[in-house]
């Protein structure tokens, strides 16, 4: 069962954010604090068994889960759902073990909270769990695009390694000839690159 309750008019940079609780008073603790925080669009999924599927229909900005007694399935299913959402995700429990805690940082959870669920602590764990996934996020994104500037260098120096070999010519000429040649297809210099290692690697087959 989703509640979806919305009060006008909603501030510019109101975020969406989505409770998912199955015990309505302590989902309504949650609620108020987030209310009394200014945020107007809020959602509460009390159905844990749907609130993977409910979440993707509703599309919320923030996640925030509390968990009373969970067991072990019950918080992978939620840490397989932080990997699969990117988005904040800030979950509470009533206790839990340092494994669990090891768990959840290593499933993206930006904000795990154990113990001491009151309604004035909402908001700034709320705010931390963004900060954090948004801080998280930056490396994640610096270190893909090192990764992938990582990979270009070896395919351009492979294609190199090709004119090199074919044309006779040294290294500036080969990197040269690259360039003028995704110049003029108006393509990325990598993209030139892999092109002419697959073309070479067909005619050697």
């Amino acid at each position: 069962m989703v509640r979806i309750m919305f009060s006008a008019p909603m501030p510019a940079r109101d975020l969406s954010i989505a409770i998912v609780d199955q015990n309505h008073i302590r989902a309504s603790i949650i609620e108020e604090g987030l209310r009394e925080a200014g945020h107007s669009r809020v959602v509460v999924i009390s159905d844990m068994t749907a609130a993977a599927r409910q979440i993707s229909e509703v599309g919320p900005d923030v996640v925030v889960v509390d968990l009373e007694n969970p067991n072990r399935d019950m918080l992978e299913h939620f840490f397989a759902l932080s990997r699969a959402l990117q988005k904040p995700i800030a979950m509470f429990v009533d206790q839990s073990g340092s494994d669990s805690v090891e768990a959840a940082v290593e499933a993206g959870v930006s904000a795990y909270i154990v113990d001491g669920l009151r309604k004035e602590r909402v908001k700034p764990i709320l705010d931390m769990a963004i900060s954090r996934f948004n801080a998280f996020s930056k490396l994640s994104r610096e270190l893909a695009e090192a990764r992938s500037e990582l990979e270009d260098r070896k395919i351009i120096e492979q294609a190199k390694g090709i004119l090199m070999r074919q044309r006779g010519i040294d290294e500036a000429a080969a990197y040269k000839l690259l360039r003028s040649t995704a110049m003029q297809q108006n393509r990325k210099l990598a993209e030139v690159a892999q092109s002419l290692i697959l073309a070479a690697g067909l005619l050697e087959g």
